[in-house]
């Protein structure tokens, strides 16, 4: 039986088909539509049958693979001028077939050569190729389609969310124009295609007009950060021109590092993304402000965050100001340091108060108890609880590593200069718990007829400090030029930790640690006894031959010629890693590596110590906290300044500031900033710059020394090696000490 007539209602149950084939069964027509229900069809065969027409319209929805059209008996007319275009274009496969048409004169023609006049496919034309309006606005677009046969013209804008969209329809002769008028025009629309169609029984055209709506910034959500591997604060903005975003922690502008970072992608007109947070501290607890900023408007909105509980809630009023913004306080000058012989100074202070506590100790003992101990007295030595805490350099600390609560948590101290700072007991110091009367270490005891004071070279809060002849204290040299710290007023509490750094101080045999010969306990006041260096500290002999330093002649003052060169700086930095080498080495962490805590003997030597008077004459080096502490933060790593953490690491990002110092000729480290702001910067990740006279190589052994995460910094084995090898490609330099 055959078919003739196919219609929808034939096809509506076969939703799923794919190919179709109706092959010599007389078929006459397909009625439109009859494929809406076929979406998947992509192969047709209509061989054989007694087509004499069929329209383009109906595969119009349809992906075509092939279609085959053979021995049907089409007439030659413009109804099937989409046949001839797109055999020729090679569309369904259609090129490969014969095909045949009847013309008017009956004759059966190749489709290919048929000619019919008027029947080509329409021309399309638009008004705007783009549309651009703010929201709100109303605008029109104008399309005109044109050809023979005349088009339809439409515009397809099923999708638009602008209201009361409507369209205007005017039919000349040879054109079709239609208007679309948008009102209201919606900021959701943008980047929507306005697209117009023309079509005729040859064919369809089209064209497009991109649309865009400018509109302000609108904040679609900010979430409240969430734990990924990452803590995150969600975003998402959407205005057109993309906005610009910038963020406020509690009201003042944040400034983004590479562990507070924003992260995001943009989706058309939407922003979406995060505020990063790479383990946070509770310094970013807080309000955190999202402002979304472009040229028609400004959009804000709050979230709060809660990070972690402040640790060493006794000690953090000194940190309120420590925040992310931009700080209020103006900056400070660098405060001039004092230019008399600070290696008295540096020297002296320190190791007096050193011998000091420790002969005042031992004098006690003496005369109180009746036993003698390997310093030559009798009797225990009394064991005094601290109860200030402080900076203090040169710890003995198990392993080298110390942690928060172990540094505030134990009762005993050692007192450098005019401070204290709690240490974890050390098992080296005494043999049975705090009974001191039998040290393991032997301290070498001077008799004080063979000390011939021959100067003072400072004073700090413990007592002075003094250039001196010493007597029998080689066995190559008559006498010595050595450097004594005299101990004024001694306190129990004072000879204890003298007793202690005493021994501390003898242990440490290096040829770039400053050298303590012992102490003299007979008689007052309490003595001890360290190498003298000529040039004092590493920092005022930076100052002093940097491009800046004065010096008077005649009462006028004259530019110095002495700069430091490449090389020299590159050899003093050598010599301090050696000494940081040996140090960690020994399980000591110094604390307060500085150049001021540096010392410079004759030819060139460098050596490290702390004689504790640095916090006298260096005291804007230091800042004050709780009224006690005195803390060196321009030296401190985030993690020493946040939770009083003190390790090898810790060291190295202090060498790493050293270096800053040497290449800048001894300048103060943030030397613009105040102590706040100081503060601020670390925490935030913010770095030092680099000095004008430095390498690129050097400063990136700083900014090795200054990763944020303790593990990630150089080793100071590999920073000694770095130097050594930069050391020996720079040209060889007079010395200019003379």
């Amino acid at each position: 039986m055959g078919l003739h007539m196919l219609n929808a209602v034939d096809m509506e149950l076969y939703t799923g088909l794919q190919k179709l084939t109706i092959k010599n069964s007389g078929l006459r027509s397909i009625q439109p539509r009859a494929f809406a229900k076929n979406p998947h069809l992509h192969e047709i065969d209509l061989s054989g049958n007694r087509l004499t027409t069929l329209s383009w319209q109906l595969f119009q929805t349809l992906s075509l693979f092939e279609l085959r059209i053979e021995r049907n008996n089409f007439n030659c007319s413009c109804d099937i001028r989409w046949i001839q275009l797109w055999q020729t274009k090679g569309e369904a496969s259609l090129d490969g077939q014969q095909l045949y048409c009847m013309n008017k004169d009956a004759l059966v023609i190749r489709l290919h050569e048929m000619d019919v006049t008027q029947c080509d496919l329409p021309e399309i034309s638009v008004s705007h190729s783009n549309l651009a309006v703010r929201e709100g606005e109303n605008a029109v677009v104008t399309c005109n389609g044109s050809g023979s046969p005349l088009p339809d013209v439409d515009w397809i804008v099923t999708k638009l969310h602008s209201i009361n969209t409507h369209q205007t329809n005017l039919n000349w002769t040879n054109v079709h124009s239609i208007n679309l008028t948008l009102v209201n025009v919606s900021g959701g629309d943008n980047g929507f295609p306005l697209t117009c169609i023309a079509e005729n029984v040859v064919g369809m055209t089209n064209a497009s007009v991109l649309l865009t709506v400018y509109f302000p910034p609108k904040i679609l959500s900010l979430v409240e950060p969430v734990t990924h591997h990452e803590h995150c604060i969600e975003f998402s903005v959407r205005g057109n021109p993309q906005p610009a975003l910038n963020w406020l922690h509690n009201g003042q502008t944040l400034r983004e590092v590479d562990f507070i970072r924003t992260e995001f992608f943009q989706q058309g007109d939407i922003t979406e993304g995060c505020l990063l947070f790479n383990k946070p501290t509770h310094y970013y607890n807080g309000n955190y402000t999202l402002i979304a900023t472009n040229s028609l408007g400004v959009a804000k909105e709050t979230v709060h965050a809660h990070f972690l509980e402040q640790p060493f809630p006794e000690i953090t009023d000194y940190f309120v100001s420590a925040d992310f913004g931009v700080s209020p306080t103006p900056p400070i000058s660098v405060t001039h340091k004092p230019e008399e012989d600070t290696f008295g100074v540096s020297i002296a202070v320190g190791l007096a108060a050193f011998a000091c506590v420790l002969l005042v100790v031992l004098f006690i003992v003496i005369n109180k108890y009746g036993r003698r101990s390997k310093f030559g007295m009798k009797g225990p030595v009394a064991v005094i609880s601290g109860e200030e805490d402080s900076a203090s350099p040169l710890h003995h600390i198990n392993h080298g590593i110390t942690t928060p609560s172990s540094l505030d948590a134990g009762p005993d101290t050692v007192v450098i200069g005019m401070t204290r700072i709690p240490v974890i007991e050390n098992p080296q110091y005494f043999r049975q718990g705090h009974n001191c009367h039998k040290p393991d270490t032997y301290v070498q005891h001077i008799k004080r007829r063979d000390i011939v004071l021959k100067r003072e070279l400072g004073e700090g809060a413990f007592g002075k400090v003094f250039l001196a002849e010493c007597y029998n204290l080689s066995p190559t040299k008559e006498k010595m030029l050595v450097a004594v710290k005299a101990l004024k007023d001694p306190t129990l509490a004072a000879c204890k930790d003298f007793q202690r750094e005493a021994e501390l101080l003898t242990n440490l045999q290096h040829d770039h640690i400053v050298k303590f010969y012992g102490v003299c306990a007979d008689g007052d006041p309490l003595i001890m006894v360290f190498e003298y260096m000529k040039h004092g500290d590493l920092n005022k002999f930076l100052r002093a031959h940097g491009p800046d330093a004065m010096i008077l002649v005649d009462g006028q003052p004259r530019h110095t010629k002495g700069d430091l060169g490449l090389s020299q700086m590159l050899q003093i930095a050598t010599q301090i890693a050696s000494g940081m080498i040996y140090l960690g080495s020994q399980h000591f962490v110094h604390r307060d590596l500085a150049t001021r805590n540096c010392l410079v003997g004759t030819n060139f030597l460098v050596k490290i110590g702390d004689f504790g008077m640095s916090r006298d004459v260096y005291s804007t080096d230091y800042y004050r906290v709780g009224g006690h502490t005195m803390l060196p933060i321009r030296w401190m790593p985030p993690e020493s300044i946040m939770y009083r953490k003190f390790t090898t690491e810790s060291d190295v990002w202090s060498f790493g500031v050293i270096l800053w110092e040497i290449f800048t000729y001894g300048k103060q480290p943030w030397f613009q900033l105040s102590n706040t702001e100081v503060i601020e910067c670390i925490t935030q990740g913010r770095v030092l710059e680099r000095p004008r006279v430095s390498p690129k190589e050097v400063y990136d052994i700083m900014l090795g020394c200054w990763q944020r995460e303790p593990q990630q910094r150089l080793n100071i084995k590999e920073i000694y090696k770095i130097l050594q090898a930069l050391g020996k490609a720079t040209p060889i330099y007079l010395d200019i000490l003379g």
